[in-house]
């Protein structure tokens, strides 16, 4: 003998009009407001040319420090001593004090404590947006 499931009258009801409007108010807001990005492209501008413009934003130059495996920091490709980088960071954390990001790229058979005293430098000068890589061979 089979068993019956009785359907309660709720869901008999169910009028699915409402979500259908819905989704057709959506269809027609995304086709109206793409119609009018076209438009806003398709117009032909003869804009003046500036010469001395900078961008809106710009984007600061990371710093990348590299520490080869004998534990030696270079910069820009060239040797630096510890104390040098720590004023080239202050250098760069003054030009942009909020932005200003670091790379530590140490190699693979590097001694770590450098990588550390790299890290330690960017918090002594307030620079607290760094990464720490291992660079493969």
């Amino acid at each position: 003998m089979p068993v019956q499931v009785k359907r309660s009258a709720a869901v008999g009801s169910l009028s699915i009009t409402p979500l259908i409007d819905v989704v057709f108010l959506l269809l027609i807001f995304f086709l109206v407001s793409s119609r009018f990005s076209e438009e806003e492209r398709e117009l032909d501008l003869n804009l003046p040319n500036v010469t001395e413009a900078l961008p809106a934003s710009i984007q600061p130059n990371e710093l990348v420090i590299n520490i080869n495996k004998e534990g030696k920091f270079f910069i820009d490709g060239a040797f630096r001593q510890v104390e040098q980088v720590e004023q080239i960071l202050r250098r760069a954390q003054a030009n942009n004090p909020l932005t200003q990001t670091v790379v530590i790229r140490g190699d693979r058979e590097a001694d770590w404590e450098q990588v550390a005293v790299a890290i330690s430098l960017c918090k002594k000068v307030g620079i607290n947006e760094f990464t720490a890589t291992i660079d493969d061979p």
